[in-house]
């Protein structure tokens, strides 16, 4: 069973004498409690299995509506967005104490190791989960090289 380590994109940093310091004030209390505080963007998370003939996508894209979705298929690369409207806002009575909103748009995209049949895919929206059933195309085999 292979190890699963979590990826960290300073870590290279850290290496550097002259940038010791900097990983350490990141990792502050004072830093993770500031962080902390702030909104956080959404994130589509994804989950893909496939079979001989089909790729099944699960995307978790919560809290939008089914309209604000939009999904595009190019060959074997794969496109989800989703126009997010989170809004919050806490009340005393008549005084607004806290208002929050986001507006944005979540964005992710993927390669599949064969092209899709775009006439066959199939994407239906449930509970803040999208799932897409994406048929393989018919012929598209992957032809290796032979080096001379």
């Amino acid at each position: 069973m292979a190890n699963i380590t979590r990826f960290d994109p300073f870590g290279d940093l850290a290496r550097f004498d002259a940038l010791r310091g900097f990983e350490d004030f990141w990792r502050a209390p004072a830093m993770r409690a500031f962080w902390k505080g702030l909104p956080q963007e959404p994130e589509i998370k994804l989950d893909v299995s496939e079979d001989d003939k089909i790729y099944r996508v699960k995307a978790d894209v919560p809290g939008v509506k089914k309209e604000d979705i939009k999904v595009s298929i190019d060959g074997n690369q794969v496109s989800i967005s989703a126009e997010v409207k989170k809004e919050k806002e806490e009340k005393k009575g008549e005084t607004v104490v806290r208002s929050e909103r986001y507006y944005g748009t979540q964005y992710r995209s993927f390669s599949l190791g064969h092209d899709i049949d775009q006439a066959k895919a199939d994407a239906k929206y449930e509970d803040g989960v999208l799932e897409l059933t994406l048929p393989k195309k018919e012929g598209s085999s992957t032809k290796q090289l032979t080096v001379k």
